[in-house]
C-alpha cells in the first residue's frame, strides 16, 4: 500500500527536497507551504497534494491534516519542517520577533503534531519527524533566540517518545548542520537594525565569519535523505545528524566539553 507523508515548508530548500523524494519513491505526498502559488513544477508532480499550511495559523493546520487524510485515507508520516531563524544579540530583539520565532519555530511544530496524532492514534502507526538543527544541539554566537526554539524541539521530540510508543507511533529528529539554501536570506530575520548598538563589534565579527565559511555545506537534497531514511528504517533511532559541519561539532563538542568548546567557538570567530 502506497503510505503518506505530510510535509510543512515545502516552498524552497529542505522542504521542497523531501517532497520531490518521497513522491518520486512512490509516497503520496501532501507538501504544504504558506503561499501555494509558489509549488510550481511540484504542484504537477504525481501523487503529489499541494496544499497552504501556515504553522501560526491552526485552522490553516486542521484544513491541511484534513485534506490529508480526505485524499488518501491516512497519514504514515509527517515532516515539521518550516521555520525561520533570528540572528544576533538577544538583548536587540524585540518582543514581536521574539514571539514570531516560539511560535513558527515551537508552537507550530506542536499545533501541526496535535492535529495528526488523533489519526495516527487510530491506525496505530505513524512516524513524526521534526527537523530541529545542529542548533539544537551544541550552539554558536548570536544565535540564543534560534538555540532556544531549536533545543526546545530535540526535547520535545525526546519527550514525546516515552508517549506515544504505546500506540505504534515513533517520534525522530533530524538535525542538519549548513544547508545550501536561502535560509540565511529569505528565512533570517536580525534582531538588530544598523550598527548603533552596543554589539555591533560582535555582530560584524560574527557575520564576517559566517560568510567567510559557507562552503561545505549540505545540499537540501542529502538532508533530504536523511529524512527519508528517518521515515523508512523502523528503527529505534530518535537523533539523526545530518551533514559533515554537523557531525564535526558536535565531536569537537564531546571532546572539549562545554566550556572549552564555547573557548573555541569564541576564538573562532573573533570574539575573544
Amino acid at each position: 500500500m502506497r503510505k503518506t507523508i505530510l510535509i510543512t515548508g515545502c516552498s524552497s530548500g529542505i522542504g521542497r527536497a523531501a517532497a520531490e523524494l518521497f513522491a518520486e519513491r512512490g509516497w503520496n505526498v501532501v507538501a504544504t507551504m504558506r503561499d501555494p502559488s509558489t509549488a510550481g513544477a511540484l504542484a504537477a508532480a504525481p501523487n503529489v497534494v499541494v496544499t497552504r499550511l501556515d504553522v501560526t495559523d491552526r485552522a490553516s493546520i486542521d484544513t491541511a491534516v484534513a485534506l490529508a487524510l480526505a485524499s488518501f485515507g491516512r497519514i504514515d508520516a509527517v515532516v515539521n519542517n518550516a521555520g525561520f531563524g533570528a540572528f544576533g544579540p538577544f538583548e536587540t530583539a524585540s518582543t514581536q520577533l521574539i514571539d514570531r520565532q516560539l511560535a513558527t519555530n515551537v508552537t507550530g511544530v506542536f499545533d501541526v503534531v496535535r492535529a495528526v496524532l488523533p489519526a495516527m492514534r487510530e491506525q496505530r502507526a505513524g512516524t513524526i519527524i521534526n527537523v530541529a538543527s545542529v542548533g539544537g544541539l551544541t550552539t554558536m554566537p548570536l544565535n540564543a533566540i534560534y538555540h532556544a526554539t531549536k533545543y526546545a524541539i530535540v526535547g520535545f521530540t525526546e519527550g514525546l517518545t516515552y508517549e506515544l510508543a504505546p500506540f505504534g507511533i515513533a517520534a525522530k529528529v533530524v538535525a542538519p548542520g549548513g544547508v545550501a539554501t536561502d535560509f540565511a536570506g529569505r528565512s533570517l530575520s536580525k534582531t538588530f537594525s544598523g550598527d548603533a548598538h552596543p554589539y555591533a563589534d560582535s555582530v560584524a565579527k560574527v557575520m564576517h565569519t559566517f560568510e567567510n565559511n559557507r562552503g561545505g555545506f549540505s545540499q537540501p537534497r542529502a538532508i533530504a535523505e536523511v529524512i527519508f531514511s528517518a521515515a523508512t528504517d523502523g528503527s529505534a533511532q530518535v537523533t539523526y545528524v545530518a551533514g559533515a559541519d554537523a557531525d564535526a561539532l558536535l565531536a569537537a563538542r564531546a571532546k572539549l566539553g562545554t566550556e572549552a568548546y564555547i573557548d573555541m567557538m569564541n576564538q573562532r570567530f573573533g570574539l575573544k
